[in-house]
This record gives C-alpha cells, sequence and structure tokens, in this order.
C-alpha cells in the first residue's frame, strides 16, 4: 500500500521522504506535576497542605500574659470559691445536699481570669446566673419531656440574658443545671444560685481590687483619643462587626489607641532631623541689607532665614514677623505696602534710627536641633513650643538644615497613611 505525498511535497516536484512507523504505545498515565504526587498517607500534596492549614486553625491563640498574672487568677479563683463554699454551707448547716452549684467554678474564671471582660461585671454574675436558674426550674415544671426542657431553657436563659443586658456564659449551665437536677423549687434560684453569685462577686470586689485590678470595671474612655478615627467611628464599626465581643469598649478603644500609638512611634522612632529637613538651607548673615533678605525671602516663597556668622554657627533667625513688627504696622498713617517699603529702603547715611541689615531686627533667642535628633522629640515644640521654624546644626554646631511644621506634618503623615 502507498502512501499519498503530502500537498506541499508533490507541488514542489519532490518524492517524500521516507518515515519510519512509531511503535504502538499505550497513553501514559503518568504525571510529572509534583503537585499530584502522592503524600505520606496517600492523599495529594496540595490537599494535605489544605488539611494542614484547616486543622491548625483549631489551635488555641497564645495567652500573652505573664506568670504573675496566671497565678494571681488562679489563686483568686481559689479563695473565691472557698468563701463562697464556707459562707454558704454555714448558712444551712451541714445537712445541706447542694451548697455549691457548678456554674458557680465557671463564674469564678471569668471574675478572677478576665475581670475586664463585660461577662464578668457583677450584674452579669448575679443577673444572668440567677435569671438563668429561675428559667431553669419554669422548664423542669412546665415542659415535661427532659431533652425538651434543657435545651429549651438553656435558649430562653440566653434571650433572657441579652434582654437584660446580663449576658454570662455560666448562665447556661444553671439553667441546665436545674434541668438535669430536676428541681422544682424557684428557692433554687435563690440559695444556692443567688447566694454563691453574691458571695463570689464580693470575693472578687476584694481580691480584684486588692491585686490592682478595676473590678467593678467601669466603663472609662482612655486618656488619649485615636489618632485617625472618633468614638462614633468605632461604634459604627461595632455595630457593622454585629457580635458579642469578650471586651469592654473602653478597653477597645484604649487597645487601638495605644496599639496605633506603637505604631506611630515604631514608623517615627527611627526618623531623625537628618531624614526630613531642607536642606541646603538658605540663610543670610548680620550685616545683610534688609532689602536683600526680604527679596530672597518672596523670591524662595519662605518665612524665615537663619543668621549665621561666617562659621555658619547660627546666631539668630529673621521671620516675616519680624519683619512686620518693625514696620510700625500700628501706625495711623500710611498702609502696610508703604511702611515695608519704608523699612527696606536704605537711609544711605551712616548713622540712622531706622534698622538697616538683618541683625538689627532678627530673632536672638533661637530654638535648634541637631541632626540626629529623634523627630519624635520636635512634636511638643512645634505643637506647644509655638515654633514654626527649627534650624538643624550638626556636631560642631554648623547649620546644615532646616524643619518646618509642613516638613514635620508631611513626616506625620508618611508614617499613619493607611497601607505604608
Amino acid at each position: 500500500m502507498t502512501t499519498q505525498a503530502p500537498h506541499s511535497a508533490l507541488h514542489e516536484g519532490r518524492a517524500p521522504a521516507p518515515q519510519a512507523a512509531a511503535p504502538s504505545q499505550p497513553p501514559s498515565t503518568e504525571r510529572s506535576d509534583a503537585a499530584n504526587d502522592p503524600g505520606p498517607i496517600g492523599l495529594p500534596l496540595p490537599w494535605l497542605a489544605r488539611l494542614g492549614a484547616h486543622l491548625r486553625a483549631y489551635l488555641p491563640a497564645p495567652v500573652t500574659i505573664d506568670a504573675r498574672e496566671r497565678w494571681r487568677a488562679s489563686f483568686g479563683a481559689v479563695l473565691g470559691i472557698l468563701l463562697a463554699g464556707l459562707l454558704s454551707h454555714g448558712l444551712t448547716g451541714s445537712e445541706a445536699t447542694l451548697w455549691l452549684a457548678a456554674p458557680l467554678g465557671a463564674s469564678a474564671v471569668l471574675v478572677f481570669a478576665v475581670p475586664s471582660s463585660p461577662l464578668a461585671q457583677p450584674w452579669s454574675v448575679i443577673g444572668g446566673n440567677t435569671l438563668s436558674a429561675l428559667i431553669g426550674v419554669a422548664c423542669v415544671r412546665w415542659v415535661p419531656e427532659a431533652n425538651f426542657a434543657a435545651a429549651l431553657a438553656v435558649g430562653l436563659a440566653i434571650a433572657a440574658m441579652f434582654a437584660t443586658r446580663s449576658l454570662h456564659p455560666p448562665g447556661g449551665a444553671s439553667a441546665l443545671l436545674a434541668v438535669l437536677t430536676h428541681q422544682t423549687g424557684f428557692g433554687f434560684a435563690l440559695y444556692p444560685v443567688l447566694v454563691n453569685c453574691l458571695l463570689l462577686v464580693l470575693a472578687g470586689v476584694l481580691y480584684n481590687s486588692a491585686t490592682g485590678r478595676r473590678y467593678p470595671h467601669t466603663q472609662q474612655a482612655p486618656a488619649g483619643t485615636p489618632t485617625r478615627f472618633s468614638s462614633a467611628d468605632l461604634d459604627a464599626a461595632l455595630a457593622h462587626y454585629n457580635q458579642v465581643l469578650d471586651v469592654s469598649r473602653d478597653d477597645l478603644q484604649a487597645l487601638l489607641h495605644h496599639a496605633e500609638m506603637a505604631a506611630f512611634q515604631r514608623k517615627l522612632g527611627d526618623l531623625s532631623c537628618a531624614d526630613i529637613m531642607a536642606q541646603p538651607v538658605l540663610s543670610v548673615e548680620f550685616g545683610t541689607p534688609l532689602r536683600e533678605a526680604w527679596a530672597l525671602m518672596r523670591e524662595r516663597r519662605i518665612k524665615a532665614l537663619p543668621v549665621t556668622d561666617r562659621a555658619r554657627r547660627i546666631i539668630g533667625i529673621v521671620t516675616v514677623a519680624d519683619f512686620m513688627r518693625h514696620a510700625d504696622l500700628d501706625a495711623p498713617h500710611d498702609g502696610i505696602a508703604a511702611r515695608l517699603r519704608s523699612l527696606l529702603r536704605p537711609t544711605g547715611t551712616t548713622h540712622s534710627d531706622k534698622p538697616e541689615v538683618v541683625g538689627q531686627i532678627m530673632t536672638r533667642q533661637v530654638r535648634v536641633a541637631s541632626a540626629h535628633r529623634p523627630v519624635m522629640e520636635l512634636v511638643p515644640l512645634f505643637s506647644e513650643g509655638g515654633h514654626h521654624h527649627i534650624p538643624i546644626i550638626d556636631d560642631e554646631r554648623r547649620l546644615v538644615g532646616i524643619i518646618t511644621q509642613s516638613d514635620l506634618v508631611r513626616a506625620l503623615y508618611r508614617a499613619v497613611e493607611v497601607g505604608r
């Protein structure tokens, strides 16, 4: 059997080269993609990676408190439960079969380990547990099926705690305890639940206060306000989040404030005056004529000129305010422009009562900063000291630059700018 030559070969008058028949091979089922290689347990490696990431999500976050705080909370729980147990037992005598409600142990964790939590405050402990116990007793009496009574008791307890602003996780356990122990008398909510809670809260107030923890943890605004958001912004964010947070609003605001300040200081902490100063800096000398200095300031659109000696050491600074002050703006005659022109016009005499050179109108007391000084230290000088220009000097006290309020604001903006 002959094989027809390709059209291009026939067209050119050439015979096609003979082609060896390729041996018939079954299609390969091997894949060289390493992503599909089986892992150690037979699963592809990407699946194992995703499984590992999923399992790691269940790992608890590290507790960022020191050993002293851990022992403080633990010892407080010992004292709290001991006080509640001894006094509760003593109120009814040794014949009492139930003098400590088990949910009190969970309440102790909150009161002594996280006393700043909204879920651990006195009203949450007392109101949440007692109200939930009442609901549990009601479900025992009016819902015959035990499982449904238990579920309904916990659900209604959560709803009631939300309504009374007494949300307390052990409250759900109090409602469930009433059902499981088949408590049919509402007195269960008073004793042992209410009595236990009152004693535990009393112990919490005394112990936390004695060990430097604010309890009850009342709402207090932080000393400073966040740089880039207000209280209204925080309220809007919380409303959008729409979930219960186990941290008080004032603590959250304070934490955000401190975090932002830490980031602010971290970004500015390494900045020195040399990093943001304007250079080379224009300057004048003591004998520079007023007309020349004023023309230089207008040409370069600057409001201050450092005054230096021949070694470029600072001896003063002349500003627009200095020119305005010596132009006698309070005089009733002529306008501002005319009085300023009169000040700048040289008299041409050897003796004159009118200032002629920069040294005669400059400010002699000048606040300077070294080039290696941290920028953060200049903030009070600008914000509270009334300074608008600060000359920068080197180790030999020679003028090397100048920082204005605009330079500082620009550096601060870059430090707090989102996403940088």
